[in-house]
């Protein structure tokens, strides 16, 4: 089978999508992706993803490093809790339900009605995009950034002003504050931002929502917070208590290793959640065990801790090699680190394949780069070598 025959009309469907399952979907799944001239798919004005080359059978990975996951979880307390929690799956988890919302409150500063519980913070992200641009609007965001709230909105009715990242790959804020205007209807930062994993300053990010925030609502995606120590940024939370119109999305993918449990959850004014919930209910997609999952997962600070610290270690590991090779990557302060690579995408993504390692490849400001996912220090030790022998 040629990966051509499943490319049709310049859109890459769902079926075809199935071949390539690190890609992201996203809520509206019988939408093709559209593809350019090259096959690859159009991210944006300024980033393309490569595609793999096609294959009926691919190589198991040895390294999964394409999906910005947490190799270390879930932790024991949270598996231990799906177990034990499983034999009552028949039941609907309410009183439980607000039992975490009321945990999460309490670490976020806020009273549980500024809390929107989902099954991960993208099923949150898309909710807000839905409800956001039902009647058009236009929503305001750097580039490159994570697409899943702005694919939403422009699948819902949205227009996008794409505004590129500053040089150091921050947000242009100065720009972004300028692109609004009386039909934009949401600002989206995602910070530190995907796929770059640069962070923009949050004094700079607080000035800017306290404006701004009085014209539009913000939306501030943290998925990489509690990874992002050692940088002049920290959550945007605090805002709510001057009654500030921002939202901030927040998940138990990263730090706490349930990517695949899928538990998220937004704080926002409540009237904002009033608006979700007019539409649509957050917290009845969590899945009876998730939720005992979550609760476990905040308790578990030592897990967390050491994800933390094993994420800088093969960071450090990772960048230090980076800086030998000569390659001139961009500080990360997430999970992943993106680098510019002189091999054509699709050879390199089949080179890192043929030795089960998993990557992503973009082209961004007509360049190729690799991002890659921080796993196990062996999962990095083989992608390195892999890369050694490819250079």
């Amino acid at each position: 089978m040629n990966r051509r025959k499943l490319l049709q009309s310049g859109l890459l469907s769902l079926g075809a999508l199935t071949a390539f399952p690190h890609i992201s979907i996203g809520a509206f799944a019988d939408k093709p992706l559209e593809l350019d001239s090259d096959g690859n798919i159009f991210r944006s004005p300024m980033v393309r993803e490569v595609l793999p080359g096609f294959r009926m059978d691919p190589p198991a990975l040895l390294a999964k490093l394409n999906a910005n996951e947490n190799p270390y979880g879930p932790s024991e307390l949270a598996q231990k809790a799906v177990n034990e929690s499983v034999v009552r799956g028949n039941r609907y988890a309410w009183k439980e339900l607000f039992d975490l919302i009321g945990k999460i409150a309490a670490k976020e500063g806020v009273p549980p009605n500024h809390i929107m519980m989902g099954p991960g913070s993208s099923d949150l992200l898309e909710k807000v995009a839905i409800i956001s641009f039902m009647k058009g609007g236009n929503i305001v965001s750097a580039d490159p950034t994570y697409m899943s709230l702005i694919s939403v909105s422009k699948a819902t009715g949205a227009t996008w002003k794409a505004i590129p990242c500053k040089d150091d790959w921050s947000h242009d804020l100065k720009a972004m504050e300028a692109a609004v205007d009386s039909n934009t209807k949401l600002v989206y930062i995602c910070n530190p931002n995907n796929p770059t994993g640069a962070v923009t300053s949050g004094t700079e990010l607080i000035d800017f929502c306290s404006r701004v925030s009085d014209k539009v609502p913000i939306f501030i995606d943290e998925a990489y917070m509690e990874l992002a120590g050692g940088s002049d940024t920290h959550s945007m939370v605090g805002l709510l208590k001057q009654k500030k119109n921002i939202i901030i999305a927040r998940t138990f993918s990263k730090v706490m290793g349930l990517a695949g449990i899928r538990v998220g959850y937004i704080v926002a004014q409540p009237e904002y959640i009033q608006k979700i919930d007019q539409i649509t209910r957050g917290g009845m997609g969590i899945a009876y065990t998730s939720i005992f999952a979550a609760t476990a997962s905040m308790d578990d600070h030592a897990f967390q801790q050491m994800t933390i610290e094993r994420n800088n270690d093969v960071k450090k590991f990772l960048c230090g090699h980076l800086d030998k090779m000569g390659y001139n990557y961009i500080p990360s302060y997430a999970n992943f680190v993106l680098f510019p690579i002189t091999i054509p995408g699709k050879k390199f993504l089949s080179d890192m394949e043929s030795k089960g390692v998993g990557v992503r490849v973009f082209q961004v400001k007509s360049k190729t780069w690799c991002r890659v996912s921080m796993g196990t220090m062996d999962e990095m030790q083989l992608f390195v070598n892999t890369l050694q022998n490819m250079s």
